[in-house]
């Protein structure tokens, strides 16, 4: 996975060059995938924050290296983004505290729906 710079936003230009894709990819991208959204400058220049540009990072990879469809990305992202996890690291704090919550969700699913006997 490529370095990402420290800084708060990229132009498009920055960013194919980063993922190693043509700017026309990263646009079409953002009309299939409503997950990416760079923001406008007051010139109507794109301007991807960092979340996008990992963002973009995934998509990559979900249709690169996974071998995932546009419909089957979109349907991962929009599943990974229903249960709130965390896409970069899976065993970042986020991931542990949300794979937590569901353990207690259904932990009191099971105690408050078993009828004593």
């Amino acid at each position: 996975m490529p370095q990402i710079p420290d800084k708060l936003y990229f132009k498009i230009g920055e960013v194919a060059a980063l993922l190693q894709l043509k700017t026309h990819v990263l646009r079409y991208w953002e009309t299939e995938f409503t997950i990416l959204q760079p923001v406008k400058s007051r010139t109507n220049q794109r301007l991807y924050r960092r979340k996008d540009v990992e963002t973009a990072l995934l998509i990559k990879d979900l249709l690169y290296q996974q071998g995932f469809t546009i419909a089957g990305a979109r349907k991962k992202l929009q599943v990974d983004k229903q249960l709130d996890f965390p896409l970069d690291n899976p065993d970042s704090p986020e991931i542990v505290l949300s794979k937590v919550k569901t353990d207690l969700i259904r932990l009191r699913q099971y105690l408050f729906d078993a009828t004593p006997e």
